[in-house]
Order: structure tokens, then sequence, then C-alpha cells
């Protein structure tokens, strides 16, 4: 599947929605990127994967990257990471939003061992805080993180936020990108796709 049709096909099952929304961030936002839909799509679910499958793998052009066990941050990634799991026949685990207070109570569901290096994955990022999160869970236990895989970069400053403390990200689209094949196809109004993209210079995280 090209990038376009994989952009169109989350539109059309509502993965990409426009109005006003309020991200996780605070920020009031003109358009809503819900993946979570992905688990009703197994079709659609198994492209991602194959796509991040290739940009993993260095199929695109970038380099391949390396590591021992991928890492999915609940919870719209954990389908994703599971589907990339199989495709890659690599293990998966997750590190716990909240920790139980009863049984095992692991910060982190799955086995692994200090010294691994993980690659994170979510589904995207705005402001990069949930991924620094993560982070901070699977390094305090001793495992090793690099690399950072989304499907969507919202643009919106979190991979400078990212590189600022040594870590790489790496997205399968970029939201620009996308309201550009989304205005191209007649999905979108050019009027909406200008109005999207100020609204995404004017929030872009410039520094601490």
């Amino acid at each position: 599947m090209n990038v376009q049709s994989l952009v169109l096909d989350l539109h059309r099952i509502g993965c990409i929605q426009f109005g006003r929304f309020r991200l996780k961030s605070g920020l009031i936002s003109p358009i809503y990127l819900d993946l979570r839909l992905l688990i009703s799509e197994p079709r659609l679910l198994q492209a991602v994967a194959e796509a991040l499958a290739s940009l993993i793998q260095g199929d695109a052009g970038g380099p391949a990257l390396t590591f021992d066990r991928l890492a999915a941050i609940p919870y719209a990634a954990l389908p994703i990471g599971v589907a990339l799991a199989l495709k890659l026949d690599r293990p998966l685990i997750y590190p716990r939003r909240e920790t139980k207070p009863y049984g095992t109570e692991r910060p982190i569901e799955g086995h692994f061992q200090a010294g691994e290096r993980v690659l994170l994955l979510d589904d995207l990022i705005t402001q990069g805080e949930s991924k620094l999160e993560a982070i901070a869970t699977l390094e305090q236990a001793g495992l090793v993180v690099e690399d950072v895989v989304v499907v969507v970069d919202r643009e919106q400053g979190g991979g400078a936020a990212l590189a600022e403390r040594g870590y790489r990200l790496h997205s399968l689209l970029r939201l620009g990108e996308m309201l550009d094949l989304l205005a191209e196809a007649g999905a979108i109004t050019p009027e909406r796709r200008d109005e999207v993209r100020r609204w995404m210079r004017e929030s872009v995280v410039r520094g601490p």
C-alpha cells in the first residue's frame, strides 16, 4: 500500500478527524488523530505494521534500526505493536501507564533482561512528553533506548524534544505530508489544510 492510499484509508475510517479537540498536552487542535480505531480494521492494521516494518528494516532508504525487543506505549500503540512484533518476529514488552497495586506490581509487562536495547513504539508524537515518560520507566529497569518509532509525527516539537535528550525519532508519516495528500485527493479543502498548517506553526514547542 502506498502512502497516499494509507492516509486516505486512515481518513476514511475516522482516524483523521477535523473540528476542535483538546489534546493530552492541553493544546486545542483543529485536527485529531485516533489510531485506536485500527483495532477494528485488521487489514489496515496489517498494512500499517508492514509499512513500519519497512521503515525499521531500512527498506525505505533510511538506516536499519538495531534492537532486541519492541516496547509499545499503551494503549493506542499496543495493537500496532502486536502486529509489528508478529511481522518482524520480535518480542514485545510494554511499560504500564500505572503500576497495579496488586499481583506482581510490575511496571513493565513481558520478559526482558537489563542491558537489552528496546525500540520504543507509539501511534503518534506531538510534544514528546509521553515518550519521555515511557523511556524513563524502561531505563529505570536497565533497558537501553536509542530510537523511537511513531506512525505519525504531528511536527510540533516532539522530535526536537527527544533529540535534545539524545533519542532519535523515526516516523512513518508526517502531518504536513498527510494534509497535502488529503487536499490533493479532494478529501479536505485547501482552506482546511492551510488552517491546520497555520495552527501547527503556531503551536510548535521551541525549546524547554
